[in-house]
């Protein structure tokens, strides 16, 4: 309830710098990062995004790593790559997979840290730090 909050400057919130947000997300890219997210739901597309954060690697060498079929990998890898999430080289026959971007590889280990910090301590019905 909105007269259970604490004041605005109370809270403990935070983020690095400047806003990066300008105005509210309009509703159709809204829409767009709720199905962006929505293809990151699944646990064996983000261990193959922490493969390649470590490496590029083709199909093979990811099903090794991520402890998958070469079909299985490769269908994940259809659906990274249409949401750029990944990208490809052809080097020779082989088929060489990697991040799209820094965005990407951002996005991932901003996920990574975010999980890895200590559970904060509630105050008063709401999370500070």
């Amino acid at each position: 309830m909105a007269g259970d909050r604490p004041p605005l400057d109370d809270l403990s919130c935070h983020h690095a710098g400047p806003s990066p947000v300008d105005e509210i997300l309009s509703v159709e890219k809204a829409q767009r990062m709720a199905e962006f997210f929505g293809v990151l739901g699944d646990p064996n597309r983000w261990r193959i995004l922490s493969a390649l954060a470590l490496s590029e690697m083709r199909v093979g060498e990811l099903a090794a790593a991520v402890a998958m079929s070469e079909s299985a990998v490769s269908h994940q890898l259809r659906i990274l790559r249409a949401t750029r999430l990944v990208s490809y080289r052809k080097q020779g026959r082989n088929v060489i997979y990697c991040l799209k971007d820094d965005h990407v590889f951002n996005l991932y280990r901003e996920a990574s840290e975010h999980l890895d910090e200590p559970p904060e301590e509630q105050v008063g019905g709401w999370v500070g730090e």
